[in-house]
């Protein structure tokens, strides 16, 4: 499988799988998680990353110990082999059969077959970039963050050819600094609370295609009071329309959507002719 980000863009409408699909009793950020989400068609996962204490890289979101395992513990506190005893919880809070998975096992499980978005890349830079460059994958990865002056001191020390989106919030002022840095910035992913944001106007979708990079844009909700893309939503998607949540994101012009609901998404936007370019 030959991996461009901005070739597979251009041939359909880029969908993401938040920590992978979960539901029942299969756990998010699980190996199952994420062969859900191919088999509904993604064409990324989303992952989160911590570091246990004797530097072991595992798959899970940090501080989520509480919710995800329904333990008192930290992970970045314990040695791996304490950790891979542990075990996630289903929505009603009972242990599943589901552990903690390494990152190198997700690298190679999923070697050549999908894209990977490595959430929490900041904790550690320098080891998930030596694990995904001892794997072969950096084609297949990209990072995401939020701008700052270290975050690019360290794209350009350590990782200079990794796929890069800076997270921006109503505005992107940096986006001529950044053509201009030595890193591979392939985009922006863009918040915004108003359908009249700049950051969700045709002239800032347009202006960033004709300069070649992607705009990312997310369905999922976190929080119902902190809105990422005004009311145009998951949530709204089955409250409301599947026009007003998905397909207002679809004519707009985004060309990467982060969604937790990956196979209803792709089949709405397939429907109704909006899926392939």
């Amino acid at each position: 499988m030959h991996f461009d980000l901005r070739e597979t863009a251009r041939d359909h409408m880029f969908i993401v799988a938040h920590r992978g699909v979960s539901g029942g009793n299969i756990p998010c950020n699980t190996l199952t998680a994420y062969e859900i989400a191919l088999k509904q068609g993604a064409d990324m996962i989303e992952v989160d990353l911590s570091t246990t204490a004797d530097g072991k890289l595992v798959i899970f979101h940090p501080g989520m110990e509480r919710y995800h395992l329904n333990e008192h513990v930290n992970i970045a506190e314990m040695p791996y082999e304490e950790v891979k005893k542990l075990r996630y919880c289903n929505y009603d809070r009972c242990p599943t059969q589901f552990g903690i998975v390494p990152f190198d096992d997700i690298l190679e499980t999923f070697k050549g077959r999908c894209y990977i978005n490595i959430d929490k890349f900041w904790g550690n830079p320098v080891g998930i970039y030596n694990a995904v460059k001892q794997h072969n994958m950096q084609e297949q990865i990209l990072v995401k963050s939020a701008l700052s002056d270290q975050v690019l001191d360290v794209l350009t020390e350590v990782a200079p050819e990794l796929p890069f989106i800076p997270i921006v919030s109503e505005s992107h002022p940096q986006h001529q600094e950044l053509m201009k840095k030595m890193i591979n910035y392939v985009g922006a992913e863009v918040l915004f609370a108003k359908d009249d944001s700049v950051l969700a106007s045709e002239e800032f979708i347009d202006g960033m295609h004709r300069d070649g990079k992607l705009v990312w844009v997310n369905s999922i909700i976190y929080n119902h009071k902190a809105q990422l893309s005004g009311e145009h939503s998951d949530d709204t998607a089955f409250t409301e329309s599947f026009e007003y949540g998905w397909g207002w994101l679809a004519n707009r012009g985004f060309d990467i959507i982060q969604t937790d609901w990956p196979l209803m998404l792709i089949n709405f936007l397939k429907e109704t002719g909006r899926y392939y370019h």
